[in-house]
């Protein structure tokens, strides 16, 4: 397989001006061929593409697109190791970190492909004709869930594999039946082409309709905006910075047909270190932390940014630990010089702060290189300045020492929605964490006991999502399995005849579904 540059739309490529190189994040420097940038009539004739194959991509049995998920995980493996290679050189993140992170791509295609098969995500439901009932007969009702139509996906900077162009906004919604256009992501091009290849090649290999993926790289605004303002879009996947998801859910909303964008925006990912814990493992938490702090450059969505703990000479141990710990970690490489420029300018920030107190910091490295940075501050100085609660992207946190309960409480409640929250708890504990659960349930998407919120398994049961801003949707997550309902809705048939029904509510069960009859699961 080779990088050309070129613009994917459905089974057609396109090289064009202008265009763009990728960059070093390491060295600044340019390699690589020259990659075109899609335009408005680009986004048009993917988003036509797209619209003609929903209607055939969201009618095939699930075990057709089931084929097609497991077909893309294959030929994302094919790729072999030019795929790991081009995302080291363009994100310089470290081997491990990547071929672990196509295994969490590949396995949560084939994830999705296992949940079409099952065939609960389309909640079939029948309540059967009752002619005889009094006062008056009900007639035959039968729902289900339908693909809302084409998705756009927008590719995220800091996971160029898992939360891009194959990632789970674009697994989610292709197993929802929906066609995808993805927008890539400028700091990595050639490995978002690589993988547009693979969908591509396990379209035609599995006999998809031809619109059902196009790939549009580009380094503009502009080109992410006419594809959310295309009339033809429904539905949009983003993660990325609070300001350009914002910017994007105000152009959806001002569409005189509103489309709904998921958005994962900031998070700093509060963990609250209660007291009894605090006096057992001081030291090994201040430790611990670091590693869940500092990992990939503190560049992951749910790096913890935020420690609270009650003032003391516990709390003094933590830091001093982390403080030791943080000495220790040599600078990494962050993802691009914007991000590293704009974490230099939030660690400045913090740092010119009269009420906040620099607490340890990390060797320093290069221009583009993340120094990590630990601050402290007083529960009441953090309460009175909001700004010290806003997110900076990258290896830096605060730790808020709270003179008590109630303040610990009030400071909680009073944090923007998160994606996580943490608490490490001894056996002692549970009073209060009982008392800290209702206010963290109202505030973030996923609560840990007695562990780091880095790390998001991909199954079933896991959210994540939060309230605003974690996300511009509390209802809905990203990763698990249930991150398909975002790109349903249902559709109820009353009194219609049988042939006339789609296979899933036909009273044969052609697909052989698990159903709610009457009230009443059936087993497929």
């Amino acid at each position: 397989m080779t990088i050309t540059g070129s613009i994917l739309i459905g089974r057609t490529e396109q090289a064009q001006a202008p265009t763009f190189t990728a960059v070093n994040p390491a060295t600044g420097a340019s390699f690589g061929p020259p990659i075109s940038e899609a335009g408005p009539d680009h986004v048009d004739h993917a988003a036509r593409l797209a619209a003609a194959a929903a209607g055939p991509f969201a009618d095939l049995a699930p075990a057709v697109r089931a084929a097609f998920l497991e077909s893309v995980a294959d030929h994302i493996l094919a790729i072999g190791d030019l795929l790991i290679e081009t995302a080291m050189a363009e994100t310089g993140l470290p081997r491990a970190r990547l071929e672990g992170e196509r295994g969490r791509t590949v396995g949560q295609l084939r994830l999705f492909a296992a949940e079409l098969r099952a065939g609960h995500w389309l909640d079939v439901t029948i309540d059967p004709a009752l002619p005889d009932r009094q006062p008056l007969p009900r007639a035959d009702i039968r729902r289900m869930n339908v693909a809302l139509g084409p998705v756009a996906v927008f590719g995220a900077s800091n996971f160029p594999l898992a939360f891009s162009v194959a990632g789970g906004d674009t697994a989610s919604a292709l197993a929802a039946g929906c066609p995808v256009i993805v927008k890539g992501h400028p700091a990595h091009p050639g490995t978002g082409e690589l993988v547009a290849r693979a969908i591509v090649a396990a379209g035609l290999a599995t006999n998809m309709p031809e619109g059902v993926f196009s790939f549009l790289p580009g380094l503009s605004n502009a080109l992410g905006a006419a594809l959310v303002a295309h009339p033809l879009i429904k539905a949009v996947g983003f993660t990325g910075s609070r300001a350009g998801g914002l910017a994007l859910v105000a152009i959806a909303q001002a569409r005189a047909e509103p489309i709904p964008v998921y958005a994962e925006l900031s998070a700093v990912n509060p963990v609250v270190l209660l007291p009894a814990a605090l006096a057992e493992r001081a030291q090994d938490l201040g430790k611990a932390f670091v590693g869940s702090l500092t990992m990939g450059a503190g560049q992951l969505c749910t790096n913890p940014g935020l420690v609270i703990g009650f003032d003391g000479p516990d709390l003094d141990r933590f830091v001093e630990a982390a403080s030791v710990a943080l000495a220790g970690v040599a600078p990494q490489v962050m993802l691009t010089p914007g991000i590293a420029a704009a974490y230099a300018r939030g660690v400045a920030a913090l740092d010119g702060h009269a009420a906040v107190a620099r607490a340890g910091s990390g060797p320093t490295g290069g221009q583009t290189s993340c120094t990590a940075a630990l601050f402290r501050v007083s529960g009441a100085d953090f309460i009175a300045n909001p700004a010290l609660s806003h997110e900076v992207f990258g290896a830096s946190a605060v730790v808020v020492a709270v003179r008590d309960r109630e303040e610990l409480a009030a400071l909680l409640a009073n944090l923007e929605g998160q994606l996580t929250a943490t608490l490490h708890m001894a056996d002692p504990d549970a009073p209060i964490a009982a008392t800290l659960l209702p206010i963290l349930r109202d505030r973030v998407g996923r609560v840990l006991a007695n562990g780091w919120p880095t790390g998001v398994e991909v199954c079933h049961a896991m959210v994540h999502g939060g309230p605003f801003p974690a996300t511009s949707d509390a209802r809905s997550t990203s990763v698990g399995t249930l991150a398909m309902a975002r790109f349903l809705r249902p559709v109820c048939y009353q009194a219609m005849p049988d042939g006339l029904l789609p296979a899933a509510l036909q009273r044969a069960n052609p697909w052989n579904l698990p159903r709610r009859v009457d009230g009443a699961w059936s087993v497929a």
